[in-house]
């Protein structure tokens, strides 16, 4: 089987300028091919996830990678997918988070000089220094505005007023493509497929300013059975950095994803062979959280190495299937300043822990009956824990059936 081939039996393939071209590019090792990650943020997220192992494979095949980090083009906000306008950065913060993204991706690719290495390049280096009215006759000509304002990625945007800013998030991602194309060989741009439209237009960019061809393949967006963006629980992003988003917390957001989910997101994220992942289509059942152990296993370890995916793994089955060791868990240790007359409010407990952002949003939880301490629901916001049921292994605060965290008096 082809790298081509068997990226089309993992389901990942959505589009492709030219099949043909494409297989001749990344089976035969030739493709110099760039993804984009505008640094909106400190950290990649669990969406990434499917960009991160697309890379993997082609560079495992032979292929350059270019890791493009968007230094410029996050300066504008790309309106893909989105109903607002995102937040402008500065790019103080834009620097920080790039760096922050390389670390996390070198966990996945090899970055170096050589010929199959991934490169890391930051659109801010040519973007940044570009002349507006110099752009305008340079590249202008080559957009439609007819043609832009029918592309999916503004469509959302519309309802609502797409501003000017926006509007040249396109011109600015083609450039990038036609830029690099030049400068390094690149002849290939992967994303997800929320930004097909923005791909076309690099390579017709190129074909009309260079007379050359160059191709474009997305994937598709990683969804659960309902059609919702994976990635997110209750809310918040799963973030890869470790202090944003525990490994045991990010471990259980795999091991409990829907039953409809978990194959499909082994064929797209994991690195096991088909033929043993064309066994595991047959389970069912108990086999099932079989399955979602081997998915959260693999991705933990992926990100965070063997030693954490194994003690959250240990953790998780101490809770759920009475074995392996608890003290693995994600735990905060409580100290004398935290009491008060000897004991702390459920309030300060809950938010000391992590598992709410305020007093406000825990009083919520605990009179809708997502919270309970040592096995017993909680249901008054003024309950009080004295200091010494947290002494020794401490106490299990659980909120709502899946999050578990240890409280233990220092």
């Amino acid at each position: 089987m082809t790298l081509y081939d068997e990226l089309v039996a993992r389901g990942l393939v959505a589009q492709v300028t030219s099949e043909d071209e494409i297989k001749d590019l990344i089976n035969n090792g030739k493709a110099t091919f760039y993804i984009g990650y505008d640094c909106t943020a400190d950290s990649l997220t669990a969406g990434h996830f499917v960009t991160l192992t697309l890379m993997k494979r082609l560079q495992q095949a032979g292929n350059k990678p270019i890791a493009l980090i968007g230094g410029g083009t996050t300066t504008i906000g790309d309106p893909s997918g989105r109903t607002d306008m995102r937040k402008m950065l500065s790019r103080e913060d834009i620097d920080h988070n790039a760096a922050c993204f390389k670390k996390q991706m070198e966990r996945f690719i090899d970055f170096g000089e050589g010929p199959g290495q991934a490169m890391m390049l930051n659109n801010a280096d040519w973007l940044l220094s570009l002349n507006y009215v110099e752009l305008l006759r340079e590249v202008g000509a080559c957009f439609s505005v007819n043609n832009m304002l029918r592309a999916d990625c503004y469509k959302q945007r519309m309802e609502k007023g797409l501003s000017f800013l926006e509007f040249n998030y396109m011109i600015m991602q083609s450039y990038d493509f036609y830029h690099m194309f030049q400068t390094v060989g690149c002849n290939l741009q992967c994303g997800g497929n929320d930004q097909w439209s923005n791909m076309l237009g690099g390579t017709e960019l190129i074909r009309r300013k260079l007379g050359k061809d160059s191709h474009c393949m997305t994937i598709n967006l990683l969804t659960d059975s309902q059609g919702n963006k994976m990635g997110k629980t209750a809310g918040n992003a799963v973030w890869l950095d470790p202090n944003k988003t525990s490994p045991y917390d990010f471990y259980q957001y795999w091991r409990n994803v829907g039953d409809a989910d978990v194959m499909k997101c082994i064929r797209w994220l994991t690195f096991l062979p088909l033929e043993q992942i064309d066994e595991m289509d047959h389970w069912k059942d108990a086999q099932l959280n079989q399955a979602k152990e081997i998915l959260a296993w693999e991705l933990t370890n992926m990100v965070h190495g063997k030693e954490e995916a194994d003690k959250a793994q240990a953790a998780a089955r101490a809770l759920f299937s009475g074995g392996g060791d608890a003290g693995n868990m994600p735990s905060t240790e409580l100290t004398d300043a935290d009491f008060t007359d000897g004991s702390i409010g459920a309030l300060t407990l809950l938010v000391k822990c992590g598992l709410a952002a305020s007093n406000g949003e825990a009083r919520r939880l605990i009179q809708q009956g997502g919270i309970a301490v040592a096995d017993e629901k909680v249901g008054d916001p003024a309950a009080q824990f004295p200091k010494e049921k947290f002494t020794g292994e401490g106490v299990i605060v659980k909120k709502g059936k899946k999050v578990f965290h240890r409280a233990v008096l220092a």
